[in-house]
């Protein structure tokens, strides 16, 4: 399905976005979002592409599940949960900080080893309540942090050194960046530094959809099928309650999905079919309808995926339109569907 050997890395340019949703009230489009979507059938084939789905880019936090692939290649031995939390944006519910707790501990570390950013939960009502609480932002608390802890276990576990562990020539973020590329099937392109503080690494729209598709495909008992199957067990732990990549992994049977700051969400089922979705302007509200339709347009039945058409417009206190995905996604009759 997938070849082994790597392609040349996406080139750095300014990318070729197009529309893919409007912003439609009262029936004019009152606004436009730009973006690219890929749409990969189930033999890894390129089905839709709208913008530029080679140009490098961020995936930001989509790329967690890859780098949870890498840690359990090096020898993470983690399953369940707090696999799932490993490859989370999670939002700093209680659950999320006992799990990060519980893997340094599994370590023999503290909270004090993690050198992502402090930062407060990410969930609004939660940060709200931590406020109030008088609490202060933590390690702990940044959504990055089941994903820290997992990455100063493996380090523990391979007796790599643990303060430069974010050091982008060191062992761990080496072998992270072999994965990036074997399960991408590019070379990175470029190297710079995530929100978080963990490197990030840049590449295509096209290679971040296939990553997503030899994960959600591989054998079980992998290291990918392992991320996959925590994923999608505890989806609450991989991002956080109420949350929309939860809530799409329970709508959809057997999705993978992953969100990433700026706009970017990335999803595989179990036969490889795939999307990712890059909304240019780094809209929430573009993101989640865009990827739903991108879904659809796959062939999932979009009778699943109606709670994701996107926040209706409200004039006067009532709806007057909403974000609509771009005709181009409307899904083609004959694919079968999930």
């Amino acid at each position: 399905m997938y070849s082994s050997s790597l392609a040349d890395a996406p080139l750095v340019r300014e990318p070729v976005h197009a529309p893919v949703a409007h912003l439609i009230r009262g029936g004019i489009v009152e606004g436009i979002h730009y973006g690219s979507v890929v749409v990969l059938g189930a033999e890894g084939e390129v089905q839709l592409q709208i913008g530029d789905i080679e140009a490098a880019f961020y995936p930001r936090s989509a790329l967690k599940p890859v780098q949870a692939v890498a840690m359990v290649r090096a020898g993470l031995p983690l399953d369940g949960e707090l696999l799932s939390l490993t490859a989370a944006s999670h939002s700093g519910e209680e659950r999320h900080l006992a799990g990060a707790r519980r893997i340094l501990e599994l370590a023999g570390l503290t909270e004090d080893h993690l050198r992502n950013v402090p930062d407060l939960p990410f969930d609004p009502v939660v940060r709200d309540a931590w406020v109030r609480e008088g609490r202060l932002p933590s390690r702990l608390a940044q959504n990055c942090s089941g994903k820290h802890a997992a990455m100063l276990y493996t380090c523990m576990l391979n007796g790599w050194s643990l303060e430069d562990y974010l050091d982008p020539g060191h062992p761990l973020q080496q072998a992270i960046a072999e994965i990036v590329e074997d399960l991408t099937g590019q070379r990175i392109a470029g190297v710079t530094v995530d929100g978080c503080g963990a490197p990030l690494f840049s590449l295509s729209l096209h290679g971040l959809a296939r990553a997503a598709a030899r994960i959600a495909t591989a054998a079980p008992g992998t290291p990918e099928a392992r991320v996959a199957d925590a994923m999608r067990e505890h989806a609450e732990m991989a991002s956080g309650s109420g949350r929309d990549v939860a809530a799409l992994m329970r709508a959809v049977p057997g999705l993978l999905t992953k969100d990433g700051f700026e706009g970017v969400q990335v999803a595989a089922l179990p036969d490889g079919r795939a999307v990712a979705v890059k909304i240019a302007d780094g809209a929430n509200r573009a993101r989640v309808p865009v990827a739903a339709a991108a879904l659809a347009r796959a062939g999932v039945d979009p009778g699943l995926l109606t709670e994701f058409a996107g926040e209706p417009l409200l004039g006067g206190g009532r709806e007057v339109g909403r974000v609509r995905p771009v005709r181009a996604l409307d899904p083609v009759p004959s694919v079968a569907s999930a």
